[in-house]
């Protein structure tokens, strides 16, 4: 496998949509991409523990400003429900502090209503769950869509520019 095919990701998703990581990077890996993920995906005894606030915030933190920092590009899973997650804003927030590239991904059953609001402030391109434009998205198309394939504004277009 070429290190041009090699990506290095971050997927941030709600935890309900976990299949969906699998999914994307089997996705992907048909294409002949070799794709990294360093997103944490907890074991269910695992996730009892962090259901159960037995891990502090301060140790996700850190772990998770580890593996985002490893990624080259942050891959956001647009989802049912995936904007009421509070961890979703806080990877989309970091990566952006961390100058990543951000893309958001609908999934299917994701609406315009699902994206979080800190990929609308800091997405670098948000697409639909297609290869050809998932990987474009990743390798520096800016590119917005909406789930029907239509055209949206991103963060950067219209409005008021400070200087």
């Amino acid at each position: 496998m070429s290190e041009g095919t090699r990506r290095h990701l971050f997927i941030s998703h709600h935890h309900q949509d976990d299949g969906e990581v699998s999914n994307l990077t089997n996705l992907l890996s048909g294409k002949g991409y070799d794709i990294r993920n360093s997103s944490i995906r907890a074991k269910p005894e695992n996730q009892k523990r962090l259901d159960e606030k037995r891990v502090s915030e301060k140790v996700i933190q850190r772990l998770l400003k580890m593996k985002i920092s490893w990624a080259s590009t942050v891959v956001v899973l647009i989802g049912k429900d995936t904007h009421t997650r509070p961890w979703v804003n806080w990877e989309i927030d970091k990566a952006n502090e961390q100058g990543k590239r951000i893309v958001g991904v609908f999934v299917r059953g994701g609406t315009e209503a699902d994206i979080p609001s800190s990929l609308e402030k800091y997405g670098s391109a948000i697409v639909n769950w297609n290869t050809d434009s998932i990987i474009s998205a990743i390798d520096g198309d800016n590119t917005f869509k909406n789930t029907d394939g239509t055209d949206r504004p991103g963060p950067n277009s219209g409005g008021s520019v400070n200087c």
